[in-house]
């Protein structure tokens, strides 16, 4: 008999714990039930076909031990605030998307930029200030002919910009009024600059004070239509005058132009924006230090941008270990065409989900948001290998390594979470967050040949998990 009344208390310790943990999995915001921590997971696998899959509650916290790397996570250690994870919306983008059917449109922009439902969540835009290369023609906000010059932006419009780009950032504000927006120019007006032409040249000294109103114009107008440029960058890949549009400008000519133009201007006019410095690879870091050891032009300046086209990621720590002031961004990286989920989500995930905000960047931001089959638009001359994180193809979509890059960041690392500490550990490189609800984020991947068994650690427990090679995982507690 008493053989019998202990297998019915087992029964029914299994049978309460089970129920438990299942209203964990619909009803409980913070994955925990008594003193159990469940762990969500939100996994791509390209072995094994698995794109961005959510195992909700598979795995918890206990006192269990094993043999197999672990990855410690301490909240006590805390690092940068993030301000997003993102996109590049060119003018190229933005057409595609607007000659799509309204239906079609919302539905796919609601996928981008919403973090409920199946949506990723994206929280940050960079926008070209005119033109990019990934514009289906040259411009600018001021474009005169030859011969004329207009100092006081008396011919300044973004009127370039209502047809395409202004109506779907207002579309995509009205799914996320909170996103931040970069603007960042390819080139000034054809008339300010050395050679008069939309590649190369630089801007000439005697219209310093006129691009300073250039940019003040153009934030007051985007403000008009309801929207807020958090930040500028003052140029796109300065070092790099071969882009059509491009211009070269040194670190010399940034420090004067920012220390006797762009930062007066912006006082003058009330400007809150950001000013951003240098925007390119991260191979010259002595570009930024120079601006910034200029006290006069450095105290307008909120931090430095960076790409990876060349350089290693661990230059954006040398910046900030030099002047731990001021803010770093990464704000462009490509996934060339026809693109390989395998490969490109391994390099991006390590070298900038994980790479660069280990390194104190506030943000990702990934190039670019859409294109169609042909990679199109561009101008002549601009990226004719440039995948889009989704392929536009009249009304219909399809996902390409970005979106599944920025899923497992942008969808569980919102806007304002801090990079909290955590171990490394041999193939798998990771990086850990804690949201502003206090949800723990920790993104892990797996860079071996094989199977890779670890444990993550959190207020001396630990929780077995697994990922296959090359495989992404986005735990959650």
């Amino acid at each position: 008999m008493k053989i019998k009344v202990f297998g019915v208390m087992v029964f029914l310790l299994i049978f309460f714990w089970s129920c438990a943990r299942a209203d964990d999995h619909g009803n409980n915001p913070e994955n925990q039930t008594g003193d159990t921590i469940f762990v969500d997971a939100w996994i791509t696998s390209p072995v094994e076909n698995i794109l961005f899959r959510h195992n909700k509650s598979a795995s918890f916290f206990s006192n269990i031990l094993n043999s197999n790397p672990t990855i410690e996570v301490d909240t006590t250690q805390t690092y940068q605030v993030l301000d997003g994870f993102g996109d590049c919306l060119t003018g190229g983008s933005a057409m595609l998307l607007n000659k799509m059917e309204q239906p079609e449109r919302t539905a796919l922009l609601t996928e981008l930029f919403s973090s409920e439902g199946s949506g990723i969540g994206i929280s940050y835009l960079r926008v070209s200030i005119g033109a990019s290369d990934l514009s289906d023609r040259v411009f600018s906000y001021d474009d005169l002919d030859d011969g004329e010059t207009d100092p006081e932006m008396l011919k300044f419009s973004i009127g370039a910009e209502e047809t395409d780009l202004i109506p779907v950032l207002k579309e995509i504000l009205a799914i996320n009024p909170s996103i931040k927006i970069l603007g960042s120019p390819w080139s000034v007006p054809l008339w300010m600059k050395t050679n008069n032409a939309s590649v190369g040249g630089s801007l000439k000294s005697e219209y310093f004070d006129a691009y300073a109103k250039y940019f003040v114009r153009y934030i007051q107008a985007m403000k008009t239509e309801g929207i807020t440029i958090d930040a500028i960058t003052i140029q796109n890949e300065p070092l790099y005058g071969g882009n059509n549009p491009s211009m070269y400008m040194s670190a010399s000519d940034q420090t004067l132009f920012i220390r006797q133009s762009l930062g007066p201007a912006f006082v003058s006019a009330g400007i809150g924006t950001k000013i951003i410095i240098y925007d390119h690879n991260a191979d010259q870091p002595d570009y930024p230090i120079t601006v910034l050891s200029d006290v006069d032009a450095a105290k307008y300046v909120d931090g430095s941008a960076f790409h990876l086209y060349g350089g290693p990621v661990t230059a954006l720590s040398s910046v900030h270990n030099a002047f731990p002031g001021k803010n770093i961004y990464f704000t462009e990286q490509w996934v060339g065409a026809p693109g390989n989920l395998a490969s490109d989500l391994k390099w991006h995930v390590e070298n900038l989900i994980i790479g660069a905000t280990r390194n104190w960047s506030k943000n990702v931001l990934e190039w670019n948001l859409a294109s169609d089959p042909y990679y199109e638009p561009h101008t002549e001359g601009g990226c004719d290998q440039c995948l889009g994180t989704v392929t536009i193809n009249g009304n219909s979509f399809s996902r390409n390594p970005a979106y599944y890059i920025l899923a497992h960041s942008a969808k569980l690392v919102r806007p304002g979470s801090v990079r909290i500490a955590s171990s490394l550990s041999a193939y798998l490189p990771n990086v850990a967050f804690k949201t502003p609800n206090g949800k723990k984020v920790v993104i892990v991947l797996n860079t071996s040949s094989t199977e890779k068994k670890f444990n993550i650690k959190f207020n001396g427990k630990t929780v077995p998990l697994e990922l296959a090679s090359g495989a992404v995982g986005t735990f959650t507690w």
